[in-house]
């Protein structure tokens, strides 16, 4: 067939098994214009139609959003500067145009793998926003899709393309500090509650709801709000440490030069605080092993104290972001510092501005090894946030010291949970209403990303999820 379309490949794809190849994006030389499409508007996927309108060399021909009143909103912003947008609300549409080179997609998570898959197959390059997935299993289908359609994809990592971050590796490697103890990561971000509702809430008369779960479970809305607070809810998020974090998760493997997943890993937390219909913790603490150092990571959304409703804790004044512990000394954001705190060396941070500009240079010269960001780095720095979640899922309750018992004597795994004591306690917390969750330490076989030995059964549960037709991952991409 001569036009190529999406259903058709897709039916044909998924009913027989067979994989068909799709011709490639034009080959596009350095004054051609790229044309982009945005999928996901009601946020980020906003903020990239203002970046990319900024980005010479570039033009948003397409916006695709499941919700009318959002979409709408998107396309008067064109309308008002005299410009021509085409309008989707089913992304399938939208990668049925061929004249399309790339898209950047701002879903909720619960989306990304398909949407990337579904892209790579149209022939589009693809930026895709933080996490890169929903979960483990479908992070690796992501990879193989790029590699096989050879497709540049670019994880939304921003700070991947931060030349401070860039001076801070090297300087590590250096030795200057000698050898990494443990990298630290938070996310010390204020969440109040999603409240609590009795029944069903009511979904947007401007929203495909259909369209809007794809490939999660088409549930009745079980809150107050469709639209964010889909993030603390599993069917659909992956908490703050999947949210926030992963880009301060991303970077703490990035400093350890890691390329796969820990050894081990084990989370505790709880929703604290608070009764709502959020499922995802608010106060968290991940430990993964590497054979070269720990990453210990902490999610806060409590102020630093009951009465404080905004200001939030901060440790060694980083609230987001990192701490990376050596033997003579440490950095914390952008400074270096010995073990007496002072300050001995400050780096330039960038908070990686140029990451659509490097996109789009590999998007140019067809380089996978160009990308700041491959896929492949987004689906393991997501896959360190998915296995903790996985751990902290299957826990139990616990007294406080039961899980000491379980920090094997650690004096960073000691300190840490001595520091989440003390906030619990200056937050008021009733541990009888919002209980402490301890999940056991699980072990990672590094090559197939599944686990093994204890809790395992459970654990590789929770690697993927049951999809809904016909919005389907597929075991062959």
């Amino acid at each position: 067939m001569n036009t190529f379309n999406r259903r058709e490949f897709l039916k044909s794809t998924f009913a027989t098994g067979v994989t068909l190849a799709v011709p490639f994006s034009k080959i596009l030389g350095a004054n051609d214009t790229l044309r982009m499409g945005v999928i996901g508007l009601n946020g980020q996927g906003a903020y990239h139609v203002q970046l990319l309108n900024e980005i010479a060399g570039v033009r948003v021909v397409a916006l695709c959003d499941v919700d009318n009143e959002v979409l709408a909103r998107e396309k008067k912003k064109f309308d008002d500067r005299g410009e021509q947008i085409a309008c989707y609300v089913d992304a399938r549409d939208l990668l049925d145009d061929q004249t399309i080179d790339a898209v950047s997609i701002a879903t909720p998570n619960h989306w990304h793998a398909l949407m990337v898959i579904w892209a790579c197959q149209a022939g589009k390059d693809v930026y895709v926003e933080k996490p890169a997935s929903h979960n483990i299993w479908e992070g690796r289908k992501m990879v193989e899709a790029a590699r096989k359609y050879k497709r540049i994809v670019q994880f939304g990592a921003q700070l991947r393309s931060d030349v401070g971050v860039m001076e801070i590796f090297d300087y590590l490697r250096s030795g200057t500090l000698g050898k990494i103890k443990c990298v630290r990561g938070f996310c010390y971000k204020r969440r109040m509650s999603i409240g609590k509702i009795d029944g069903v809430g009511v979904i947007p008369a401007s929203v495909d709801y259909h369209l809007w779960c794809g490939p999660a479970m088409m549930v009745p809305l079980k809150r107050k709000n469709l639209h964010y607070d889909w993030h603390w809810v599993w069917n659909t998020g992956n908490g703050d440490i999947g949210n926030q974090g992963v880009h301060q998760m991303d970077v703490c493997r990035w400093l350890l030069n890691e390329t796969g997943l820990p050894k081990r890993v084990m989370s505790f937390g709880g929703r604290f605080g608070y009764i709502d219909d959020g499922e995802t913790a608010n106060t968290q603490v991940a430990i993964l092993e590497y054979d070269s150092a720990p990453i210990i990571f902490e999610v806060r959304g409590l102020p630093k104290t009951k009465k404080d409703d905004q200001e939030m804790d901060h440790y060694r004044g980083i609230r987001i972001g990192e701490v990376i512990q050596c033997e003579n000394g440490y950095i914390a954001g952008g400074g270096a510092y010995d073990n007496q705190e002072n300050r001995i060396r400050q780096f330039e941070r960038t908070e990686g501005s140029g990451h659509f500009d490097n996109f789009f240079q590999a998007v140019r010269s067809r380089k996978m090894s160009d990308l700041n960001g491959d896929i492949e780095i987004g689906h393991i720095s997501s896959a360190l946030c998915h296995a903790a979640n996985i751990s902290y899922r299957i826990g139990e309750i616990a007294t406080g010291q039961k899980i000491v018992d379980a920090l094997d004597n650690h004096y960073d795994y000691l300190d840490t949970f001595s520091r989440f004591q003390e906030h619990l306690l200056v937050n008021a917390v009733d541990l009888d209403q919002t209980p402490r969750y301890l999940g056991p330490w699980l072990i990672i076989d590094q090559e197939n990303e599944r686990f093994v030995g204890d809790y395992s059964k459970e654990a590789n549960m929770l690697l993927t999820r049951n999809y809904r037709e016909p919005f389907i991952v597929p075991e062959e991409v």
